[in-house]
């Protein structure tokens, strides 16, 4: 899990529950009825918007988006122009004894040491770059979709909790618990959408922004480098997708 996603969770879970804990019992912010209704409600809705197989999906994509970094377009650069290098003195083939861990740029190393046209490695690295960024977007429409409709399912267990209070004015013992749900329901469905979907949706926007940048780069990098281009070249085109401040030249020539 990267810094920002911890610090993010702690301070905004831990600020909520020191604001209760500083104004009386958290054992008052906790209601079962209240819970079933927004969690189950906004779990049932979603269950109805999408297949039982593309939610488990999201949630997969979204652990990912969460708990792993995202790959580095910098490294990325530095590793296709060291194999730039190596093909230009030993051929493409010589690209067969460089290590290569990254799953996606494997993939088109080894189209290119097998021979493989350049037009047809550009079209399967896409494909895989179009298949990567609707897993995502389908991601981030459920979460987004999660988010909509926590606060609503809050709302509708605010209206249950004001009819059950409503038909308890005769009986004040009754008044309460009928008032927490009306008031609780909506917390929860805030707190839910707010620091949970939302923020997930958001997050996994931003990784698909970041991975569709690094799949872009390896793309252009094979492309590139199947194709024979200088390695002068290849490092301009490929620089030319990394903000000034990572780029190595750049950053040299403003610290000198």
């Amino acid at each position: 899990m990267d810094l920002a996603t911890i610090i993010g969770t702690l301070l905004g879970f831990g600020l909520l529950l020191g604001s209760i804990l500083v104004s009386g019992s958290l054992s008052a912010f906790i209601d079962v009825p209240s819970l079933l209704i927004v969690v189950g409600g906004t779990i049932s809705a979603t269950l109805m918007m999408e297949r039982l197989e593309n939610c488990v999906g999201a949630l997969r994509v979204a652990k990912n988006a969460l708990f792993h970094q995202g790959n580095d377009c910098v490294r990325a650069v530095q590793q296709l122009l060291e194999l730039s290098n190596v093909a230009r003195r030993g051929g493409l083939l010589a690209l067969k004894s460089s290590e290569v861990l990254e799953p996606f740029l494997q993939k088109g190393v080894r189209m290119a040491t097998l021979g493989v046209d350049r037009e047809e490695i550009r079209e399967a690295l896409s494909v895989e770059l179009v298949a990567m960024r609707q897993r995502h977007t389908r991601g981030q429409k459920l979460f987004k979709a999660m988010g909509a409709t926590a606060p609503a399912m809050g709302m509708i267990g605010t209206l249950i909790g004001l009819v059950q209070m409503l038909q308890s004015l005769s009986s004040p013992s009754a008044i309460g618990p009928a008032m927490a749900i009306a008031l609780l329901t909506t917390l929860y469905g805030a707190v839910l959408a707010f620091l949970v979907c939302n923020p997930i949706a958001e997050k996994l926007e931003r990784r698909t922004a970041e991975e569709t940048a690094y799949m872009t780069v390896v793309i252009d990098g094979i492309d590139s480098i199947v194709r024979g281009l200088n390695t002068a070249v290849i490092k301009d085109k490929l620089q030319a997708r990394l903000a000034p401040k990572d780029r190595p030249d750049e950053s040299h020539d403003a610290a000198a």
